[in-house]
């Protein structure tokens, strides 16, 4: 009798403590199922807004957007992910696509695979190479860093020039019309932040090339044609004293708003700063960026640009990625929203059949920017950026300045190229 009411007890008891782990499971459901996903992104304008529009595309989900600084977002994200939790981490986070190879190879089990949503046919390929890894894609492209030689009209056409002047031409061609416009009208053709290797970034990247080989490791900086052509190109602007030397970003944008510039070579993303200046209507154009002189290469490359990333493990993923895939993974209307309203301009191919992309801009005289930027965006080559572009920059941005001072190029990266190995030996 002792034994048969021993085992009921031990019965009702293992019912009892099922009964509370089946609670506590529940409850741990419950907390891994939140009503809303958390994004993280910088720029108000623009990338903050764009997502504020998306919202609007998926009714059901409910969408948090956190305004960051993008410093603060690399240091939280490094932090975080390096602890191996994701307790603070959000569901969504947009990244630079000089940096999320660094992410990806760093943390390779942090970030969801979007191979389900991506669909590689519908984005252009150059913004694709970024985000895949082993043939599977871990990002969503976003806006296009496709660049354009941003143009005042009215200071080139004071200088001798039109707009069929600007089409198809050389950096070398460009140094003479700096050097015309300079003689002609009295202001530097762009403004040039001398710490900045952004223009060299552009030009390398229109030549397939970048400070390492295809496989994003190999550094190949001392026998770098293009990068050398570069760093000729902004060390001539510099010497001849054709560009408005500027310290940092606020620098850049008051030389192009104050109308000390004549043009602005950069990704199509600065157009929203350049229509800052209302009073400046109509004296815009914007023609395809230069090519390289003997080294073969097109006019048309990229500069910044950014992706959308799910972050593995984090309540609601499954969420996040729906969102996307309804939004800017396939949302045509939404693109042309984000065209017509923030200036976006899409990594999405089909986006150039919207309304916004056949629309003529009275700002930039009448020109058809978006359809113009949409054909450029389909010449730019795929480059591998590797993980390491910052840091390598890091270690470069003495060589402009080494060069301007009448060192010889060949010396000047030849030891760079022995440093940067060194430090990304000892850092890898």
């Amino acid at each position: 009798m002792k034994k048969c009411f021993g085992k009921i007890l031990a019965l009702l008891l293992s019912v009892f403590v099922l009964a509370g782990c089946s609670g506590d499971s529940t409850e741990k459901k419950e907390e891994k199922s939140p009503d809303k996903i958390t994004v993280w992104a910088w720029d108000e304008t623009f990338n903050i807004k764009s997502m504020n529009i998306a919202k609007e595309f998926d009714k059901d989900a409910k969408v948090e957007v956190v305004n960051m600084n993008q410093d603060d977002i690399v240091q939280k994200l490094n932090t975080i992910l390096s602890s191996g939790s994701t307790d603070g981490l959000p569901n969504i986070v947009l990244i630079e696509d000089y940096r999320i190879q660094g992410y990806l190879k760093s943390y390779p089990d942090s970030f969801a695979d979007l191979s389900k949503i991506v669909k590689p046919e519908k984005f252009a390929p150059y913004k694709l190479a970024v985000n895949t890894v082993d043939g599977k894609y871990y990002g969503l492209p976003f806006d296009s860093g496709v660049t354009g030689l941003f143009y005042r009209r009215d200071y080139l056409e004071q200088a001798g020039y039109k707009e069929q002047d600007l089409q198809n031409i050389t950096w070398n061609q460009f140094l003479d019309i700096a050097r015309n416009v300079k003689e002609k009208t009295g202001h530097p053709i762009m403004s040039l932040d001398p710490s900045d290797l952004g223009l060299t970034r552009v030009i390398m990247q229109s030549a397939s090339s970048w400070y390492t080989a295809k496989d994003g490791k190999t550094v190949t900086i001392k026998d770098n044609k293009a990068l050398k052509y570069g760093l000729n190109i902004e060390a001539t602007l510099l010497k001849e004293g054709l560009v408005e030397q500027v310290s940092d970003w606020n620098g850049g944008v008051k030389a192009v708003q104050t109308g000390t510039t004549a043009t602005s070579p950069t990704g199509s993303w600065y157009s929203s700063t350049i229509q800052g200046a209302k009073d400046q209507s109509g004296k815009w154009g914007i023609a395809p960026i230069p090519n390289l002189d003997g080294i073969k290469s097109v006019n048309a490359s990229s500069l910044g640009g950014a992706g959308w990333y799910v972050l593995k493990g984090v309540p609601g993923e499954k969420k996040a990625i729906d969102f996307l895939g309804k939004t800017f993974a396939s949302n045509l209307d939404l693109m042309d929203r984000l065209a017509k309203e923030v200036g976006v301009v899409s990594t999405m191919v089909e986006a150039k059949n919207t309304s916004a992309y056949q629309e003529e801009s009275e700002f930039y005289g009448g020109q058809k920017v978006f359809a113009d930027f949409s054909k450029w965006a389909a010449d730019v080559p795929e480059v591998n950026y590797g993980k390491d572009t910052y840091a390598i920059e890091a270690v470069m941005g003495e060589a402009l300045q080494r060069v301007v001072n009448g060192e010889k190029m060949d010396t000047v990266l030849n030891e760079i190229q022995d440093q940067v190995e060194q430090q990304l030996n000892t850092s890898n």
